[in-house]
């Protein structure tokens, strides 16, 4: 594996963010063009370096005294994931964003939001980390606000002002780290845990990790930025934020430091249970009153991103504690799995009101109705979206959801079980109320003259849609041992992370 090629999936997003303006300002097609044209070079790259492991030294200098970017199971995973939802918005922009001035500034703010995401999931070194997480942070803040209308303003606002509380924890958890370690790179930050143990310093830095990653994240209790920065922001935008932002800039960063840096304890695993457990029900319970859609869909953004701490920490428990490790693994592979699932369905959920609101000029469920015959292909995509949410079989997220229910029932957790069926029964209302009142009944007047969305705005959603129905195929053996087997053993080998990176694998 050429490593030369991993620098390019922050490099091409950073170099493109800075060349559309100046090339941009005044043919708005080539914006869309070198937009597109980015995300699409990304996302092959990232295809062709799946299932590839290295370690590329930035400046020639090694770890743990240079900056290292890390390839590996998981960070393959996530790079894919990234990038093919990233070139799915971009095409639904093409169309979408004319609505909106300045196209070449919208994708100058959405490749460094790209690129800083992409960084994030391929940095060893934890303070560089920080600076792509800034980078991703800035850049979303800026597309909230895109309208520039005053909702769109205040929903920016509270979403810098609690993210930045957010950042500001994790810099002050990163400090302690490297006060008591004596080192940034995560892989030496690591080996010095295994052997020293976890000092009192190194467990008030934890607590800052999981506010910190958690407010990124957009966990309970956490949460409050994410219902009003998704109603606000453009559609593309919102896919992106539920579909890839909170899990780069949260999830992923906070399983990242947990299970590999800092390392798993039966007392953090039970506190990412507890936090996915009220994730779950806090989220969904809050969706269900919603009448404006893109609202409704943030709050099971929180739900689902539940289910993914839920899988996640229930394995590392199980490992930490010395459990059935099969058990471990299927509940990691659960909550892995689930976060891809999520990406692709919320994503497409997002995309679809966008595409509702585009024709319609609303995104209230009370003022819609009747779009069955108006709108053929959001309806079926927006249909595949809503089963694959409520984990109704055989879409992709019922796949996952049976293996989170599956690993705490063979653990014991049998309430645990409980919740996870009471809270897809409950997501299924919800969605089943979405596709009620904008799909079926009577027509509105006002809406007599509705048409389906521009045809590149349907490709979008067509992609989407083809992988919430054959993702459940990623669990056939053979395939699963390729694409998801190796970011679950990527967490579970713990502190053996360090010895794979500063081996060079």
């Amino acid at each position: 594996m050429n490593t030369m090629l991993i620098p390019l999936l922050v490099a091409i997003p950073l170099l493109f963010a800075f060349f559309i303006p100046l090339v941009a300002r005044r043919i708005r097609a080539l914006a869309d063009i070198l937009g597109n044209l980015a995300t699409l070079a990304t996302l092959i790259i990232a295809i062709l370096l799946f299932g590839s492991r290295g370690v590329y030294e930035l400046g020639g200098w090694s770890p743990p005294i240079g900056i290292n970017w890390v390839l590996d199971g998981f960070s393959n995973l996530m790079l894919v994931i990234i990038n093919l939802i990233s070139f799915t918005a971009t095409l639904f922009s093409s169309k979408y964003m004319e609505q909106y001035t300045a196209k070449y500034k919208y994708y100058s703010l959405f490749l460094l939001m790209v690129g800083g995401m992409n960084g994030v999931v391929l940095t060893g070194d934890i303070f560089n980390l920080f600076v792509f997480l800034e980078i991703a942070s800035v850049a979303s803040y800026a597309l909230v606000a895109f309208g520039g209308n005053h909702e769109e303003l205040e929903a920016s606002f509270k979403y810098l002002i609690l993210a930045s509380i957010g950042s500001t924890l994790i810099l002050f958890g990163i400090a302690l780290v490297y006060g008591a370690t004596g080192y940034l790179n995560m892989a030496a930050i690591s080996s010095a845990i295994a052997a020293g143990g976890l000092s009192p310093i190194l467990l008030f830095a934890v607590v800052f990790f999981i506010v910190g990653f958690g407010i990124k994240a957009a966990l309970v209790p956490f949460h409050p930025w994410l219902p009003d920065a998704h109603p606000s922001a453009p559609a593309p935008i919102s896919a992106m934020l539920s579909g890839v932002l909170i899990k780069a800039l949260g999830i992923y960063a906070l399983i990242r430091i947990m299970f590999n840096v800092i390392g798993m304890t039966p007392v953090f695993g039970w506190v990412l249970i507890a936090v996915g457990v009220l994730s779950m029900v806090v989220g969904v319970f809050l969706a269900v009153g919603q009448w404006d859609f893109k609202r409704l869909l943030a709050y099971h953004s929180i739900s689902q991103m539940g289910y993914v701490i839920l899988g996640i920490g229930l394995g590392g428990y199980i490992l930490s504690s010395g459990g059935n490790q099969s058990v471990a693994m299927l509940a990691i592979l659960g909550g892995v799995f689930h976060l891809a699932n999520h990406s692709v369905f919320k994503s497409l959920l997002f995309l679809c009101s966008g595409s509702i609101e585009y024709s319609t000029g609303t995104r209230q469920l009370k003022e819609m109705g009747g779009l069955l015959e108006q709108m053929p292909l959001t309806r079926a995509t927006c249909t595949i979206a809503s089963l694959s949410i409520a984990g109704i079989p055989p879409f992709n997220g019922f796949w996952s959801k049976l293996i989170i229910m599956i690993a705490a029932i063979q653990a014991g957790f049998l309430w645990l079980a409980a919740i996870t069926i009471l809270v897809s029964f409950v997501t299924l209302i919800s969605f089943l109320k979405v596709l009620r009142y904008t799909f079926l009944g009577k027509l509105p007047e006002t809406l007599r003259e509705v048409r389906e969305s521009p045809a590149i705005m349907s490709v979008a959603l067509v992609i989407l849609a083809i992988l919430c129905t054959g993702m459940g195929l990623l669990l056939v053996p053979g395939v699963r041992e390729v694409i998801l087997d190796p970011a679950v053993e990527a967490l579970a080998q713990g502190f053996e992370y360090a010895q794979v990176v500063l081996a060079g694998f």
